[in-house]
């Protein structure tokens, strides 16, 4: 379900709970973040993790007017998935500059070449940035947004006990998670009607 104005604590509201609540989105991330190889962090969205999103955005950027609100909330609620697909936060992650731009220019296309897959299903390569374009002639982001649709009989062999992998099958990068750990897979069923 997409968030409305009505889901957001007011700055105030914010200000007061925002140690506690930080707190809470944090411990619920380590269930739907994982490691691809040494570069890589998917974060799966949800509600409680774009709520997060725009609660902060709202703070940082001291937006209290209605218009404000309602273009933070249309800029974030495609990240909530729908119930039947998972929406990924892919950070590309270099700490030196040199090796990010040399990587960030070699990884073109790293995005399109995300997967997941069910244990007997076929595999799903991820449908990237529908926002707007992240890479150009020159290199690609160190972020892009993932969505993973999957089908019903997809769902339901994974709700049946169907082991579940990922990963990046780029030429110039190439891991995966097999199998995703019960974690982290058990708080992504939770994403699928």
């Amino acid at each position: 379900m997409k968030l409305a104005a009505a889901d957001l604590m007011s700055l105030e509201r914010y200000a007061r709970e925002r140690g506690e609540f930080r707190r809470r989105v944090l411990e619920h991330k380590r269930a739907r973040q994982l490691q691809v190889g040494p570069h890589t962090t998917w974060t799966f969205e949800d509600r409680l993790t774009v709520q997060y999103q725009i609660q902060e955005m709202l703070r940082v950027e001291r937006i209290f007017e209605p218009e404000g609100i309602a273009a933070e909330l249309a800029s974030y609620n495609p990240l909530i998935p729908d119930g039947h697909n998972w929406k990924v936060t892919l950070l590309i992650e270099f700490t030196e500059p040199a090796e990010r731009r040399a990587a960030l220019a070699a990884l073109r296309g790293i995005e399109a070449r995300c997967w997941v897959q069910i244990a007997g299903q076929a595999r799903v390569l991820a449908i990237a940035d529908e926002d707007l374009p992240r890479e150009n002639e020159e290199k690609t982001s160190a972020v892009h947004f993932l969505r993973l649709e999957l089908d019903a009989a997809m769902i339901g062999a994974l709700r049946g006990g169907a082991a579940l992998a990922l990963g990046v099958d780029h030429e110039h990068y190439r891991h995966s998670v097999a199998p995703v750990p019960e974690p982290v897979r058990a708080a992504l069923i939770c994403d699928l009607d």
